[in-house]
């Protein structure tokens, strides 16, 4: 089975428990789970002080391991970004070490992409995906279980049904808008898959974390963040030219926000026919991946092929580095 170092480069853990459940479980399916000797750290809302998770970074790349996974996501990664050895984590990935995470990990394998071109997973972290109370998702433990042993081809889904505008909706939990497709979706190759928190990439802008990828999938997601907030951060990379110089634009889940009265109608899927609206690039949704229990596992960096036929479409990367 495989070696797993655990690693908490962002936010301070709350919910022990569910990290230790996360580690048992780990360790009943056979792995051997190393955690950071800090792992369980605190300073203010951060996991140990920069120092400590930067530290902490540098010994998960020095770890030998088949996996460096993430405890949690939160904050903190963007602190650290001027003084991550990029390098080091370059060349652990390939000696075999691979490098998952999701959420504020967006920053750190934004950068490293940006800084190296090395390949890096998004896709779960202990806590949150195996340190629930219940089982852990089937979907996106298979997917991680792929990734293990080195079988993971591709990654497929069901594209939202075409459908005419709704009626206007006042209020309601974002639970994940289920968006309607584009009604002539097309098939791209040999593009570069990037992208990860919608809010974490937005930030990287103007920096030189911010990857510079043209004709790519880019792939986005986030949590309790309103469809309007969406909107404005798709906008910023919309005037920036990132949308337009994209293959073909993936959106994940977009969870854990309020709509209000006040919006009047506006919803998610009121924001994304917005953006279709302004380039020509394809924009597809409903990929299973983001703060949400089933997630497939994507690697940021590679490149892929994205086929769509009818409403199934996948993203494979099989036999690819």
């Amino acid at each position: 089975m495989s070696h797993i170092y655990v690693y908490s480069p962002s936010s301070a853990h709350r919910d022990k428990a569910a990290l230790r459940r996360g580690v048992a479980r780990l360790e009943a399916l056979g792995h051997t789970v190393e955690l950071d000797r800090d792992a369980l750290a605190t300073e203010m809302r951060f996991a140990g002080d920069d120092a400590i998770r930067l530290a902490a970074i540098h010994r998960a790349a020095a770890s030998g391991a088949d996996v460096a996974m993430t405890t949690r996501g939160g904050y903190g990664l963007s602190r650290l970004l001027g003084a991550i050895r990029y390098k080091a984590i370059a060349k652990a990935i390939e000696r075999g070490t691979q490098f998952v995470g999701l959420s504020d990990f967006t920053a750190l394998q934004s950068a490293l992409l940006a800084k190296t071109g090395a390949v890096s997973w998004m896709g779960p972290a202990v806590e949150a995906d195996f340190g629930v109370l219940d089982a852990p998702d089937e979907i996106m433990q298979s997917c991680f279980d792929d990734l293990l042993r080195g079988q993971g081809e591709g990654a497929g889904w069901r594209l939202p049904a075409v459908r005419p505008p709704k009626a206007p909706r006042t209020s309601a939990e974002g639970a994940g808008d289920s968006l309607s497709a584009p009604s002539e979706p097309r098939s791209v190759r040999n593009a570069t898959l990037w992208g990860g928190n919608l809010c974490v990439l937005c930030s990287l802008m103007g920096t030189p974390y911010f990857p510079q990828v043209r004709g790519g999938v880019l792939v986005l997601e986030d949590v309790a963040e309103h469809p309007y907030r969406v909107e404005r951060m798709l906008s910023q990379l919309l005037h920036a030219g990132v949308l337009a110089g994209q293959k073909a634009i993936v959106l994940g889940q977009f969870t854990g926000y309020q709509l209000a009265p006040h919006d009047r109608g506006y919803r998610l899927q009121t924001a994304v026919d917005w953006i279709r609206s302004q380039i020509k690039v394809p924009v597809l949704g409903n990929l299973p991946f983001g703060h949400v229990p089933t997630k497939v596992l994507l690697p940021v960096g590679a490149s892929v092929d994205l086929l769509v036929d009818g409403r199934d479409a996948m993203i494979y990367w099989g036999g690819r580095d």
